[in-house]
């Protein structure tokens, strides 16, 4: 169940589960701020960052499952999680599963069903656009879609090198996988101090999805980072990383 990852720093646990097309490098600027008072563990999904050559999975429960069996296999049991997009629908199934693990969750720009409407383009779309035009220029326009300024964007170089190595095979993988996915159920068990956050311009969730995590999970509060799309961690990093700060250890 080894997963390729990136740990640094010591101290409570905090674990980053990446989305789509991206890696554990995404969080580096995360990385590089928690890593002085926690452990922190960033992951490679099966399939992405310096995985892209294991077989992903096409359902977020197997996902949720892997990452899971690799904390055990690391030695934590108990952590703070955090997970992006994709990310954050497995880390919503992760705590559904394990949930004497998880002392504090974070869903970042992401919802609890996996068909997403309000998307910028549906998921058949995407499995279409995958086929006809290729990984180099699906991450391309894809990740576009990310910053509120496009491909002019902080951090949409950073995405678009994660991206490229990502296969086809992958890409169709996780497409399978949100859109036999729907975690609403799993909701109302999650237990843990929960962070709902945001960019106000994410174009990826819209606001449907949530208020649905805000609204169906009981000990949660919701932030919205100004002047942001999708990936609010690169765009506004010292903001996002002050917020996740605050809610892990109030001040």
């Amino acid at each position: 169940m080894t997963l390729t990852h990136i740990r640094k720093g010591q101290g409570y646990p905090l674990v980053l589960v990446h989305g789509y097309l991206a890696g554990a490098a995404i969080w580096h600027d995360q990385i590089d701020y928690f890593s002085k008072r926690y452990d922190v563990i960033a992951v490679d999904l099966p399939g992405f960052g310096q995985s892209t050559g294991t077989k992903a999975h096409n359902s977020i429960p197997a996902i949720a499952e892997h990452v899971l069996a690799f904390l055990t296999e690391l030695g934590i049991e108990n952590f703070v999680l955090m997970g992006h997009s994709m990310g954050g629908m497995v880390v919503q199934k992760m705590t559904a599963l394990a949930p004497d693990r998880v002392k504090q969750l974070i869903c970042y720009g992401t919802g609890p069903v996996g068909v997403m409407p309000g998307r910028f383009e549906t998921i058949d779309e995407s499995r279409v656009r995958i086929k006809t035009d290729g990984m180099a220029a699906t991450v391309k326009r894809i990740a576009a879609t990310w910053h509120l300024q496009g491909e002019k964007g902080q951090g949409f170089d950073l995405c678009k090198h994660l991206g490229r190595n990502v296969r086809e095979e992958t890409a169709l993988a996780c497409l399978d996988a949100w859109e036999s996915w729907d975690g609403r159920s799993d909701l109302q068990t999650i237990g843990c101090p929960t962070l709902v956050i945001c960019g106000d311009r994410d174009r990826s969730y819209n606001w449907d999805q949530t208020h649905a995590l805000r609204k169906g999970i009981k000990l949660s509060q919701l932030a919205v980072i100004p002047g942001c799309a999708h990936n609010a961690h690169l765009e506004k990093p010292h903001l996002f990383n002050f917020v996740i700060d605050d809610f892990i250890n109030p001040h």
